[in-house]
């Protein structure tokens, strides 16, 4: 919210200094005659344009630097989270002691993909791959792929506290940790 009023306001502050500029070499080529001001205060008044387009520029250019932060902050946060829920799936195929093809099927089951679209990237029948979906749902103990997925959800969930600290410590996020909630 901050940096959308920093913004704001440097672009009134530049429409007005461009207005008064355009204004006035506008009414000068119509023809339009004012009562001329004193040469002192038109210096003063275009000086003073000048510098509101500089602070336009200056407020401009510091909410780029405030946004291109916050983009790289949330960028390392998400590769965070991406290799801490990568752990996660690999420490619970280790866990239910999965096959290589096992693991292969979880991952392309967790990514969405159906069960004709994972034979055809593993080069099977469907058959082959709901029975190793049937061996990963029992070894997961989960009743389906939404359950299987909803084990890594809850897990990052676990997860994240710890994480959040962890950046916090490497002086990568400026986020409050989360509340526990009562048990």
């Amino acid at each position: 919210m901050r940096d959308r009023a920093i913004i704001l306001v440097a672009l009134v502050v530049q429409a007005v200094c461009a207005f008064f500029f355009i204004g006035n070499i506008f009414s000068a080529y119509v023809g339009f005659r004012t009562e001329p001001i004193a040469w002192q205060l038109r210096e003063i008044i275009e000086i003073g344009a000048g510098v509101g387009l500089l602070l336009g520029f200056g407020l401009g250019a510091f909410a780029l630097h405030r946004s291109r932060q916050r983009h790289r902050r949330a960028e390392s946060q998400l590769r965070a989270a991406s290799g801490a829920f990568m752990e996660l799936v690999e420490d619970a195929f280790d866990n239910w002691r999965l096959t290589p093809a096992e693991r292969d099927v979880a991952l392309f089951a967790i990514k969405g993909c159906s069960t004709a679209e994972i034979a055809a990237l593993r080069g099977t029948s469907e058959g082959t791959i709901k029975a190793q979906t049937n061996a990963i749902y029992r070894k997961a103990g989960v009743s389906g792929r939404s359950q299987l997925l909803g084990v890594f959800i809850e897990g990052l969930v676990d997860v994240a506290p710890p994480l959040e600290a962890e950046l916090r410590d490497a002086g990568k996020t400026t986020q409050k940790p989360r509340a526990e909630e009562p048990a």
